[in-house]
């Protein structure tokens, strides 16, 4: 339940900060006072889009926040747990939009994108809107609605993932069946390529190591020349190999030691260095011993070399890639090959898939029509209560032969606003009146078999008046019986059965417009009904009248 809504220069409003309960809550207000600026905030504090226009003229930016108590909430509990946004107590949302449209949103203070709020609000509040009806002259929205009242959503879910499934299915075959009309083409092709790629049968990471030996055996003449030079420079030379100076030098410095021990540690750094240069000759002297100069050895490797680059450049491919590209046509060769039973196997999947599906179909086509029939029955009686005695509300099922994602029939809303008169679609409705009450008659129907407990209903009642109107008041109040019922209205008739109710009031100076809104005591609110019954000008007769309307509402249940 909504529990508190704080609003900063947005719109027209400064300022403002409303403490709400649960039952029936009215808002009034004159025309273009901004009675449904509360609904638009709080329909951007659940994902709605926003710009930069929703800021208060002068401000930096607008900033939203709500409060909600989740005692009876348990859905939005859950969503908050698992996406770790779950705080203490009650739910904190707040949106605040900067001048260049962008917006910053937190969920208990956590920052989080636009999407979690609107998966988040879906769980929070339910709001009808005053031009609601004409989605409803949608066939999808039509069927939505449908699958909402009878809580399918669910049913319709799994459904459509099987259809998914069963159409991939579909699509995985069709294309098995066009491989397999090239099938012979493509084998021979396969074939072929392979026996050149078994021929060559060239291992992974091999030309890497062949491009290697190439290179020292293509300079092993160089390499074994420069290896000798060295080795006579470091060990084999005559008296004048560096180990043989470095060994003098060691013998002579020792014999300083004795005379200044300074020095040892410099005959240390020597004595080192004599061993370094004698490993270092012992592994160039093993390398030029096992240097190979074959060079019917180097032959073989540039032959081997060139064979992988020309089968490479065939296949528009690197050499290092053809291991690769063998294993992929190997893997293609054994699937066609086998291609017959994988048809087999994948037709039978199909089969089974599409079986899966009719009995999902058929599950979700008894829950439609079950509700299909409750929900034509209630809409009826209650289109009797607004004024249109002996209409009739029927929902047509009509089944299809092809599967679709949402089912195996289509839904469509039908009205008869007379008697004797037949069943039309409800896009064909004559007047806009009668649309109006029978989108209302839908609307607080659904929303008893909804099972969150926020509704917000901005100026549904839009078309409607006299005792229709009370009527509608009745049904508002008897939903916020166990509900949380925030009605945006323009008539007396709806106002006065509210259990609160809240004033819209625009004030201006000349150079700047403010709206504030007002929680109305009882003698307030009398005032409030008579300016809506009588405009302006308030006599005793109007006052009294609405003090009446007021006294009856509040005592009914």
């Amino acid at each position: 339940m909504l529990i508190q809504l704080c609003i900063r220069d947005f719109a027209i409003v400064e300022q403002l900060e409303l403490e709400l309960a649960g039952g029936m809550t009215a808002v009034t207000g004159e025309t273009g006072a901004g009675k449904s600026i509360l609904v638009d905030a709080i329909g951007l504090l659940l994902g709605d889009r926003a710009d930069s226009g929703v800021i208060r003229h002068g401000a930096g930016r607008a900033d939203l926040s709500a409060v909600f108590d989740l005692s009876q909430l348990p859905a939005a509990s859950a969503w908050l747990n698992e996406h770790d946004l779950a705080g203490e107590g009650d739910c904190h949302l707040r949106r605040v939009i900067a001048g260049s449209g962008r917006s910053r949103n937190y969920i208990n203070g956590v920052p989080q994108p636009t999407q979690a709020l609107r998966e988040l609000g879906e769980l929070l509040v339910d709001i009808h809107g005053q031009h609601e009806h004409q989605s409803l002259l949608r066939r999808e929205a039509q069927r939505q609605l449908l699958d909402d009242y009878a809580g399918n959503q669910s049913f319709v879910a799994e459904l459509t993932e099987r259809y998914r499934n069963w159409s991939q299915l579909r699509q995985d075959l069709r294309a098995l069946r066009q491989a397999s009309g090239e099938r012979d083409a493509r084998l021979d092709i396969l074939r072929y390529h392979l026996r050149e790629l078994v021929a060559l049968d060239l291992a992974e990471g091999e030309v890497a190591e062949l491009e290697r030996e190439q290179r020292r055996l293509a300079n092993a003449s160089q390499l074994l020349e420069t290896g000798q030079r060295l080795l006579g420079w470091l060990t084999e030379g005559d008296g004048d190999a560096m180990a043989d100076r470095l060994g003098q030098s060691l013998r002579e410095l020792d014999t300083l030691s004795r005379l200044d021990p300074r020095l040892a540690p410099v005959s240390e750094l020597l004595n080192a260095a004599l061993i370094q240069v004698q490993e270092a000759g012992g592994e160039l002297r093993g390398y030029v011993s096992d240097l190979d100069l074959d060079p019917d050895n180097l032959a073989r490797i540039e032959q081997r070399l060139a064979a992988a680059l020309q089968l490479a450049r065939k296949h528009r491919t690197a050499p290092e890639e053809l291991p690769a590209l063998r294993a992929r046509f190997e893997t293609e060769l054994d699937r066609l090959e086998h291609s017959e039973t994988r048809l087999d196997e994948l037709q039978q999947a199909v089969t089974a898939a599409r079986a899966v599906y009719q009995e999902q179909a058929d599950r979700l086509s008894e829950r439609r029509t079950a509700a299909a029939r409750e929900l034509g029955e209630r809409v009826s009686g209650a289109l009797a209560e607004l004024g249109m005695p002996g209409g009739r509300f029927h929902i047509a099922l009509e089944r299809q032969d092809q599967p679709a994602p949402g089912g195996l029939e289509t839904v469509e809303f039908q009205v008869s606003a007379n008697p004797g008169q037949p069943l039309r679609p409800l896009a064909k409705v004559a007047s806009g009146g009668e649309l109006s009450r029978i989108s209302l008659a839908i609307q607080v129907i659904t929303a008893r078999a909804a099972r969150i407990p926020t509704l917000i209903f901005d100026e549904v009642d839009s078309g409607i008046g006299g005792g229709v109107a009370e009527v509608v008041g009745r049904q508002l109040r008897a939903l916020g019986g166990n509900r949380q019922v925030l009605c945006v209205t323009h008539l007396p008739q709806v106002a006065a059965q509210a259990h609160q109710h809240f004033k819209v009031d625009k004030q201006t100076d000349g150079a700047s417009t403010h709206t504030q809104v007002l929680p109305l005591d009882a003698s307030a609110r009398v005032t409030e009904i008579a300016r809506m019954l009588g405009g302006l000008e308030l006599t005793a007769s109007t006052l009294a009248h609405a003090r009446e309307m007021v006294e009856n509402g509040t005592s009914s249940r």
